[in-house]
């Protein structure tokens, strides 16, 4: 399969697999200058490039691990979704998490992108639906080990 991808900006980084088998591709920031990201707050980070994620398919944008974990930057809406229909820039909001200020730097990576298959049942209204044996259990229900 191939994904169509276009630069926005002459100066964007195409997303790149860190190996053959990552199941993410990385995006990086396509900045004119760094963006600092005080405590508690959000930046909306561009990319410079659009994609156009095939028919069926959506893209995932989630954390990078190392990001998250050692800088506490992570996506503010925690997991992004690229419906098949947009074409539009790919921006990454990051939320900082940390007690200190961090900076994004240009050419940085900041999220990483995975297109999964997407299924989109038919929604019908219905007054019952069938018993299980977990019923209307809901947080927690299932027990903590």
């Amino acid at each position: 399969m191939q994904m169509r991808v276009k630069k926005l900006n002459p100066k964007a980084k195409l997303p790149t697999y860190g190996t053959s088998q990552s199941a993410g591709a990385d995006l990086y920031v396509c900045l004119e200058e760094p963006v600092t990201i005080g405590p508690g707050d959000t930046a909306f980070l561009p990319t410079g490039i659009a994609i156009a994620v095939p028919e069926g398919y959506a893209g995932l944008v989630f954390a990078r691990s190392s990001l998250g974990c050692k800088r506490g930057l992570a996506p503010a809406n925690k997991v992004g979704v690229i419906d098949s229909d947009y074409r539009g820039e790919i921006r990454v909001v990051l939320h900082n998490h940390s007690s200190e200020a961090q900076t994004v730097e240009d050419g940085e990576r900041v999220a990483q992108l995975v297109v999964v298959p997407v299924l989109a049942p038919e929604l019908v209204e219905t007054q019952e639906l069938d018993d299980t044996e977990r019923g209307i259990g809901g947080f927690g229900s299932t027990g903590r080990k």
